[in-house]
Order: C-alpha cells, then sequence, then structure tokens
C-alpha cells in the first residue's frame, strides 16, 4: 500500500548494524520463521509488477551472503509459480552462511541451477539483484565489478534487493561501483544510504517492506526519514484580527558588490513564508529599494546588528569575505535571538577559529546551513570526506557548533544537538542553481520569526523548500 502520512518517527533510519541487532531479535523469537523467506516471498511479488512484457526469464544474481539468499527464494519461488528463472552466483556454497546455504540447497533440490558465470547472451524480463547488502564492507574491483556493469547494461528494469549492490547503505557512498537500479526493495526499515548522497541516484524508486516485524522490536535510532510534515512543523492558524507585528521582524545582513542579488532573494523568500516584516541590510549602499518586492525595508547593515526588536537575523547571502563582512559577523554573533549562518557567513567561521569559537557559545538557537564544500571548510577536511558521510559530517557540525544544522545536498540532512537527525526526501537536481540556497535562509528565517522552534523550523523550511520546486521522494511500502 502507499505510504501514508506518518510523523518522521514512524520512519526511522536503521544502519547495517541496527538492522542485524533487528535479525538477530527475530530470529530468536521466531527460529523456524526466517526472514531470508518473507524477503524472498516478497520480492516475488513485485516481480510481476516489475518486469517488463517480453516473457524472457528472471535473471536473478546471487551473491555470498544473505542477501544472496533472499535472491535465491525468490528465485524457488518464481520457478514453482512456472516463471522462467536464471540463477547466477560466483558464491562458494560451502562458505555461505546458515540460511543462504539452506536457500541454496533448496533451490538445486526443486531442480534449479547455478550459473558460474554472467549469462549475458540472452535477454531477460527483469534482473533481481542480490549480489551485496548491507553487509558490504570493502570496495566492488575485479570480477564482481565487471558483473554490475553488465547487468547495468542490460535493457530490461533492475530490482535491487535491501540496496543496490557496491552502495553504503549508511552513507550512501558508492564502493567501488553499484548497481543502477530501477527499484528497490529495501527491508525491514529505511536506510541513511538510500537517501542521501549517491542513494537515490541508485537506488530508483524506493519500496519498504517490513516483512511482518513489529517496529517495536527493532533498535532505537537517532535518525528518521522526513517524508512528510507533522503537527511540529505547521504554524497556528493566523486570526482575523491580526497585524503584522504578531509574526515576526527578519533582519537579513549580505548582499555586497555585484552579489547583491542573493540578499533580496532570501529577503523575499521570508516575506514570501509568512514573515510580518523583512528588513535588508545590504552592503552595497547603492541599493535602497527593490523594485520586484518593495514590500522589502532596507537598512544599513550595522543598524541590524544592533537591532534589539529583530524576531531573528540572517547573515550571509551574498556578504563576502572582506573587513566589512568579518566585522558585520563578529557584531551578529550577541544578536539576542536566533541566528541564521549561511554562504559567506560560514566561511568567515572556518577562517577565523575565535569566531567560531563564539558562535558554539551562543546562547540563542543558531542555525547553520551549509553546502558541502563549506561544510567541509568549517571541519576542515575535503569535500570528498564530507560526501563520503553526509550524515556524520552533519552531526559532528551540530555538536561542534551547538547548532541545527542542514547540509544541503541530495538528500539534505538536518542535524540537532541532541544528536537525532532527518534526511529530507524531497527535491531534487532542479535546486541545484544559483539563488536555491538564499531562499531557504529566507524560509527558515520567516518561520523562526513567527515562533516555531528552531529545529522544527529547519526542518521544515527544508522540506518545503523541496515541495515547491519539485514533488516529494516516489516511495511504496507494504
Amino acid at each position: 500500500m502507499p505510504i501514508t502520512p506518518l510523523s518522521p518517527a514512524s520512519f526511522p533510519l536503521y544502519t547495517a548494524a541496527d538492522i542485524h541487532a533487528g535479525e538477530h531479535i527475530w530470529a530468536a523469537e521466531h527460529p523456524h520463521d526466517t526472514l531470508m523467506e518473507k524477503a524472498g516471498a516478497a520480492a516475488v511479488e513485485w516481480t510481476g509488477t516489475l518486469a517488463d512484457d517480453s516473457g524472457e526469464p528472471v535473471l536473478i544474481l546471487a551473491g555470498p551472503g544473505n542477501n544472496g539468499g533472499d535472491a535465491l527464494v525468490a528465485a524457488r519461488r518464481l520457478a514453482a509459480q512456472g516463471i522462467r528463472v536464471v540463477v547466477a552466483s560466483r558464491a562458494d556454497p560451502a562458505r555461505l552462511p546458515r540460511d543462504a546455504a539452506r536457500a541454496w540447497d533448496a533451490w538445486l533440490q526443486q531442480g534449479g541451477a547455478v550459473l558460474p558465470h554472467f549469462p549475458s547472451s540472452q535477454r531477460y524480463s527483469l534482473v533481481i539483484d542480490g549480489l551485496f547488502g548491507i553487509g558490504l564492507t570493502r570496495d566492488l574491483t575485479g570480477e564482481d565489478a565487471r558483473w554490475i556493469a553488465q547487468a547495468n547494461a542490460l535493457p530490461c528494469p533492475r530490482l535491487a534487493l535491501d540496496v543496490p549492490s557496491g552502495l553504503d547503505s549508511d552513507s550512501g557512498r558508492i564502493r567501488g561501483c553499484a548497481l543502477r537500479a530501477d527499484h528497490t526493495l529495501t527491508f525491514l526499515g529505511l536506510k541513511p544510504g538510500l537517501l542521501t548522497a549517491e542513494g537515490p541516484d541508485y537506488a530508483g524508486t524506493l519500496h519498504l517492506d517490513m516483512l511482518g516485524v513489529d517496529p517495536t522490536m527493532m533498535p532505537a535510532t537517532p535518525g528518521g526519514a522526513l517524508i512528510h510534515l507533522e503537527a511540529r512543523h505547521h504554524l497556528p492558524s493566523r486570526a482575523r484580527n491580526s497585524h503584522k507585528g504578531q509574526f515576526g521582524h527578519v533582519g537579513i545582513i549580505g548582499g555586497n558588490s555585484g552579489m547583491v542579488g542573493a540578499c533580496l532573494i532570501t529577503g523575499r523568500a521570508a516575506l514570501h513564508q509568512g514573515a510580518g516584516s523583512v528588513t535588508v541590510g545590504v552592503l552595497d549602499d547603492r541599493i535602497a529599494v527593490d523594485y520586484g518586492e518593495p514590500r522589502l525595508m532596507f537598512a544599513t547593515p550595522e543598524h541590524l546588528t544592533a537591532a534589539a526588536q529583530l524576531s531573528v537575523l540572517a547573515i550571509g547571502p551574498g556578504l563576502g569575505q572582506g573587513v566589512r563582512a568579518h566585522t558585520l559577523l563578529e557584531a551578529a554573533l550577541p544578536a539576542p535571538c536566533p541566528l541564521v549562518l549561511d554562504a559567506d557567513a560560514l566561511n568567515l567561521l572556518a577562517g577565523d577559529p575565535e569566531l567560531a569559537k563564539q558562535a558554539a557559545r551562543r546562547p540563542h538557537p543558531t542555525l547553520l546551513t551549509p553546502h558541502p564544500g563549506e561544510a567541509a571548510r568549517l571541519l576542515g577536511v575535503s569535500g570528498m570526506e564530507i560526501q563520503a558521510n553526509r550524515v556524520e559530517a552533519a552531526c559532528t557540525l551540530s555538536r561542534t557548533y551547538h547548532a541545527e544544522v542542514a547540509l544541503k545536498g541530495a538528500g539534505t540532512v538536518i542535524a540537532h544537538p541532541d544528536g537525532r537527525y532527518a534526511i529530507n526526501t524531497t527535491g531534487g537536481p532542479w535546486l541545484a542553481q544559483a539563488g536555491s540556497g538564499d531562499r531557504l535562509t529566507g524560509m527558515v528565517a520567516a518561520l523562526l520569526g513567527q515562533g516555531m522552534a528552531a529545529g522544527d523550523a529547519l526542518e521544515a523550511a527544508v522540506w518545503l523548500h523541496g515541495c515547491d520546486m519539485g514533488t516529494a521522494m516516489p516511495s511504496t511500502a507494504r
């Protein structure tokens, strides 16, 4: 059935260790009801839906672990239904895990055969990928990589079991190479790597099957998939007898020479998101009005850093990194209101350890919205290291700065100072353009100014930002 609107807590994100823990709990309590049989049966249910109508056989690729066992169960069940199946595996049956070995033997006892080479000469109606699951801890090379390349080249749909082979289920990075699935049927719970970094491009359409396991049997986890907004992400309805002073005064500092547009985009987004009033302090003093949005008010940036009446202050869009920008950031850090730091404000923090310490000591909510390059500078690592584990990077930033953090990118990661995190499921490549991040900053500031809690405001803004320019992640559960 389609995923129903539930809170992010209803869609926890599980690491490989979490999943293994849940499997052990199930096995101890249900020794004669294996999850492997359930997973194979679930794959069979999807086969009829996903296979093309060519009438060609289904190619099943079985690996050396339990993921391969799931695939072998699917092969046996499909063959029992009269569906033609071709099974290929390089696994040594003597070294298979117990349940996978049983699945191998059951397939052979039913009269099935296992090819030791990739059978690429025939056409297929569907490829079921059971080569490597969440237990993969090495990069794929050699013959493993060749099999994946051949599977990717086949002109038919590809269904990955649990995760596409080669995709790290915890981080979303590619381990050498990975199968590009059209659909991924994942078991027991969603995994972070399916939703961020390379995951969305390699997993295709994502389907979740709990295999009949009660979610309360699974271990507690700090992560959740932000699939929809819940009550805490919504502002109360406005009374008819309202005025602008009730909905926050947002201050925005940025807009240096040649970059004024960034600041104006932020201001316009804040108004659009419902801020009662918005004042922008642009460093380019030639700009005194926004003819595209004349509701924006203008003041000197220095005036905004001293404005006690602000509900929230955002600094960074188009700010630059000159002496004046540095002075303004230093003056903004003591602001007695929520502070949103973006763009060059983050770069200035990265270049000045004393400013960074001041930001981490703020008694009021601090929110950081870095892209991977800015996050890398803040943590003193490379962009590749950030992308190798986006969840870990976002959580590290949150701990370091005692801040709410949105690490932007494919599957934006929102990390909270208490250790919780969420991965957003809206948005897409259309957000990869100049001004997109500035717009997000304005949306966050507006929600903060209207009284939403800092962590909720950041999650809501990120989710809405993706929805406004696209649609939510297609996902199905059974």
